[in-house]
């Protein structure tokens, strides 16, 4: 005789949520799969994790201090190449701030502009550009 699953075990977790996963891209992929991000500003202990989040929905992250250490000009020769840009508005430079916006109207890019530079922040952004790629 089988054996029932406690209600709220591990497995009924791990089920509920690949299911959760197949109902949102029946292919196994994501929208955002082959993307590049360009993310300026925020903390640099988190950029290993940020590539991270971007890794699992098959996108690339491309990182910019905001002008800490790297040139803010720098940033006018990687917007080409990128898809959109994500600022932290709590953790980047005026000045880089500035040079992302015009740069995005000059290349016809997206700027979405964050509430912090936290993964979750990020996380969340990826999240709802996904769904709404998915839902068109």
């Amino acid at each position: 005789m089988a054996r029932k699953a406690k209600k709220g075990s591990n497995r009924d977790i791990r089920v509920s949520a690949d299911a959760a996963a197949q109902a949102q891209q029946p292919s196994g992929r994501s929208k955002l799969d082959g993307r590049s991000f360009l993310y300026v500003g925020g903390r640099d202990c988190q950029v290993a994790h940020l590539r991270e989040i971007a890794s699992s929905f098959g996108a690339e992250l491309i990182h910019h201090d905001g002008g800490l250490r790297e040139a803010v000009s720098r940033i006018d020769t990687v917007l080409p190449s990128v898809d959109c840009v994500f600022c932290p508005i709590d953790c980047i430079s005026h000045d880089a701030c500035v040079r992302v916006k015009t740069g995005c109207k000059k290349f016809g890019k997206a700027f979405i502009p964050l509430r912090s530079g936290s993964k979750s922040s990020l996380e969340r952004a990826l999240n709802t550009m996904n769904e709404r790629d998915t839902a068109r």
